[in-house]
């Protein structure tokens, strides 16, 4: 890929961006071949979760298991010596010295790019706060490569918390690298997409609008977000706007369109939409595994 770690969506390029998704479909034909890699081998994988995850952290020990490697790591830092009163710093140097690789989620913005800067070996960023999560923004792409057959002029209806939503700002920057692709933004006030990224996609002359009521006239992706208690700041800000957005059959039955959501999801997808052919987010959840296993490939390669 051209660079030692993976940060961010904005450290790599459109070419970059479609050499993984090419790897991706490698890795995919691989697993549903259901054969072998030993490419791996020897090497291991840091798992270092500051925070909870289920599919970030399951499809990257499954992505390097599948290519042969191991994996070593933490879900829990009640665990480790953080509560003893260790530094950040200190435990990516120990780490970075125990492993080969290092995939880390932390609920402080910027906490991957500061680890890029003490570790001796490769960093991903696996969720930083509300700020970026780039290997969730390549599946996202891959998925819509896939499952619509072309990222250039699609129009993506995001919905939901596009405030805090850090899967919604990385893509938002991948989709402004390919041609003729238009944005629609639905949620409420409060949950509006953060005025830097609308002055960003303003710089890229990206087509876009801004809106409260659910319109998906003329949409091909549909990208759900979960109203995340978890990134308010005020209590009651949270209660104000949880369950205000939701996604049901009648919006969405009878349209040629593909329904995404990074999961997890509480009560913003109507279940009834599961059983439809546009519903592809547990699909998006596997596209995780084969992108994760391209880009640990890819990054370990350059060693």
């Amino acid at each position: 890929m051209g660079l030692k770690h993976l940060i961010s969506i904005r450290d790599i390029g459109k070419k970059e961006i479609l050499n993984i998704l090419e790897e991706s479909k490698k890795m995919e034909d691989v697993l549903n071949s259901k054969k072998t890699l030993k490419i791996m081998e020897g090497k291991i994988l840091a798992t270092l979760f500051y925070e909870p995850s289920t599919r970030t952290r399951l499809s990257f020990e499954t992505a390097m298991k599948r290519l042969g490697g191991s994996v070593i790591g933490f879900t829990d830092i009640r665990n480790t010596s953080v509560m003893k009163g260790e530094s950040f710093r200190d435990t990516i140097r120990v780490v970075s010295d125990y492993g080969d690789i290092i995939a880390i989620r932390h609920p402080c913005e910027g906490a991957a790019r500061l680890a890029s800067e003490y570790s001796s070996v490769p960093v991903i960023n696996a969720g930083d706060g509300s700020n970026q999560h780039p290997t969730q923004t390549l599946l996202d792409l891959y998925t819509i490569k896939r499952e619509i057959g072309r990222i250039d002029g699609i129009t993506v209806a995001f919905l939901g918390d596009l405030k805090y939503g850090r899967t919604v700002h990385s893509l938002c920057y991948a989709l402004s690298l390919f041609k003729d692709v238009e944005i629609r933004f639905i949620s409420p006030e409060e949950l509006r997409i953060p005025r830097e990224i609308v002055c960003d996609l303003l710089e890229r002359g990206v087509k876009f609008q801004e809106m409260e009521t659910i319109d998906l006239e003329g949409v091909d992706v549909v990208y759900v977000t979960r109203i995340q208690r978890e990134r308010f700041p005020d209590p009651n800000e949270y209660e104000r706007v949880k369950g205000k957005y939701k996604l049901t059959l009648e919006h969405v039955k009878d349209r040629d369109l593909i329904i995404m959501h990074p999961l997890p999801r509480v009560d913003e997808i109507d279940p009834r939409i599961d059983d439809l052919p546009q519903a592809k987010y547990f699909q998006q959840s596997f596209y995780g595994v084969p992108v994760r296993m391209a880009i640990l490939k890819m990054l370990l390669d350059q060693k």
